[in-house]
């Protein structure tokens, strides 16, 4: 694939958007660190956390960008019902999330996403973990798992997004940002809808039929958008943003296994 220059997101990291993009937590201080545990560096003085809930060596493995608001604690339990069904579940951060240090942004956001694929790649690698890697993102993590998508896709064989965005304006409208105001044009964003257009690889879009946040239809516009032959988009009746998951879990789970385990 050809070498594209990276989008300059530097509208989008005004303290006026960061503050209503962003609401990083802290990990409780409590939780004590297992051998599932790792930082990965970012660049010289930024490390994010990641946690590596692993199975069988053989088996799928999914990268996996959360939501905003959550950290990678939060998916601790999910691991594991992930692990039963077989599939190696690697959760990561952003910066100032969790145990990551730094603050972030748009522009760290988008960045920090490369050299974390090439840590969870050479990471499963060094310890014999050898079947097909997933890229996931929900909500906020769909932009840096598009972002691998569109412009890395050597290593990663499927894509899942959760509740992803297709505009940014939209989006920054939602969150009481007003995108004129701040001198933004969609071009200067995420780029989601341009990004899975070049994508081609299996795809699952899942999406909350009552999303409040991010509506269905950014959903349907993200799957039509999708350059793969191999796409579904799967609709998560009565959900919302926040309970898609608990909404219909076996469903969910079941269109995600299918996914993985047919690379």
């Amino acid at each position: 694939m050809e070498q594209r220059q990276r989008p300059d997101y530097t509208v989008l990291d005004q303290p006026e958007v960061t503050r209503y993009l962003f609401h990083p937590r802290r990990e409780d201080s409590h939780r004590r660190l297992t051998a599932k545990d790792l930082m990965i560096p970012v660049d010289d003085t930024t490390v994010v956390g990641a946690c590596f809930h692993l199975t069988t060596k053989t088996g799928p493995s999914i990268l996996f960008f959360h939501g905003n608001g959550e950290i990678v604690s939060d998916y601790d339990d999910l691991g594991g019902v992930y692990n039963r069904m077989g599939i190696n579940f690697i959760v990561v951060d952003f910066r100032g999330y969790g145990r990551s240090n730094g603050s972030p942004s748009v522009s760290t956001l988008m960045a920090d996403c490369h050299p974390i694929l090439d840590r969870v790649t050479h990471h499963l690698d060094d310890l014999g973990f050898k079947g097909p890697l997933t890229v996931m993102g929900r909500s906020l993590g769909s932009a840096p798992a598009l972002e691998l998508a569109a412009s890395t896709p050597g290593p990663i064989a499927s894509l899942i997004i959760e509740s992803g965005f297709a505009r940014a304006e939209p989006l920054l409208s939602t969150l009481g940002i007003d995108p004129k105001a701040i001198g933004f044009k969609e071009e200067q964003g995420f780029c989601n809808i341009d990004k899975i257009g070049r994508w081609t690889g299996p795809t699952l879009i899942i999406h909350a039929e009552f999303d409040h946040i991010i509506p269905f239809s950014d959903g349907e516009a993200l799957y039509n958008a999708c350059g793969a032959d191999k796409k579904r988009l799967l609709k998560i009746a009565n959900a919302n943003h926040n309970d898609i998951f608990f909404q219909d879990m076996n469903t969910y789970m079941a269109a995600v296994s299918t996914l993985v385990e047919n690379e």
